[in-house]
């Protein structure tokens, strides 16, 4: 049985995202399609839901963060489209259409670490991840402490989220899923986007899936 509540609280959400230009129209709409599927899946449900609803609020919040001084240096994202949805969202989905909680748990907490790291280590100077020479705000693969230090912070928040939200019933187990899947797949993104992305090998939406995918494979290993 559909919880309508819920569906209505979905919907609202994603008029939210659109009218505060968090996602554009076709972004919030697929958002809500994925969110409803997530709360009739037979092995899922709200609680499910709700641990996206995380990331996407730390993503909006951390969005924010400085971000006059993003848009000075030319690296503030603003309105996110479809695409993002997709790259930072479809592993997920699968994962909770499947029931795969650390697979879930794993994609969700990539796509956070990812996110926060981003928009916290970009407002200082970064080191390429394969040399370690400095580069500009917003390079391809450039990293940070403070940034670094930010996406283990998400990517921990998940895994505390999880645990609270009962979607995995041992917190330390559910921290290290999300700590350590979450942190490594966030490198992953760093990585390709070193790589590949900057020689246009690669968009940023195939840098984004990639890494989530990693998150969740890491995730399953973790409890084979």
């Amino acid at each position: 049985m559909i919880s309508w509540e819920y569906v209505i609280l979905l919907v609202f959400i994603g008029l939210i995202t659109y009218t505060r230009k968090a996602l554009d129209l076709l972004g919030s709409i697929f958002m809500i399609i994925m969110g409803v599927i997530i709360i009739i899946a037979p092995h899922a449900g709200v609680k499910w839901l709700f641990l996206i609803f995380i990331f996407l609020i730390l993503g909006l919040i951390f969005t924010k963060y400085k971000h006059e001084y993003k848009k000075k240096i030319g690296v503030y994202e603003g309105t996110r489209t479809i695409k993002n949805v997709v790259s930072n969202g479809i592993v997920a989905f699968v994962m909770a259409a499947f029931g795969n909680y650390a697979g879930f748990i794993g994609s969700i907490a990539t796509a956070t670490a990812d996110t926060m790291a981003s928009e916290v280590g970009v407002v200082t100077t970064p080191r390429l991840i394969t040399n370690f020479r400095k580069v500009a705000p917003g390079t391809d693969g450039g990293i940070s402490i403070l940034g670094t230090a930010a996406g283990i912070l998400g990517a921990a928040l998940i895994g505390l989220s999880a645990y609270i939200l009962g979607i995995y019933p041992e917190l330390v187990r559910t921290m290290e899923i999300a700590i350590v899947a979450g942190t490594f797949g966030c490198f992953v993104d760093s990585i390709l986007g070193a790589v590949l992305e900057s020689k246009d090998y690669l968009s940023n939406e195939h840098v984004n899936l990639i890494a989530t995918l990693t998150g969740a494979l890491i995730g399953n290993i973790m409890v084979w």
